[in-house]
């Protein structure tokens, strides 16, 4: 794997509940969400599961201020980014796993 970053954003639905991270290992990340290991946490709470969006940064120090500055944005802005490469919401690690 690339040494690097991303930033992701989980949903439950189209157009649900949205969630932004970012990780230095989308897979093991994503899975840790799906799994639930952390019952207390927002995504478990709300079942973001659906990857839906992520992109990649060679500099950590990029990715993580991209994630504060989406993070930052309003929702509408949020949904318009997701839309321009994932317009049907579709959850990009469904085949990941099996």
């Amino acid at each position: 794997m690339d040494k690097g970053i991303y930033v992701y954003i989980l949903s439950n639905k189209r157009n649900g509940t949205l969630y932004v991270g970012v990780t230095n290992d989308i897979f093991r990340r994503v899975y840790e969400h799906r799994s639930g290991k952390n019952k207390s946490s927002f995504s478990f709470r709300y079942g973001l599961i659906r990857l839906v969006y992520y992109e990649f940064h060679l500099d950590p120090a990029v990715g993580i201020r991209r994630e504060k500055l989406i993070k930052g944005w309003k929702r509408k802005w949020k949904v318009e980014l997701i839309e321009q490469v994932n317009p049907k919401w579709a959850d990009i690690s469904e085949d990941w796993y099996s």
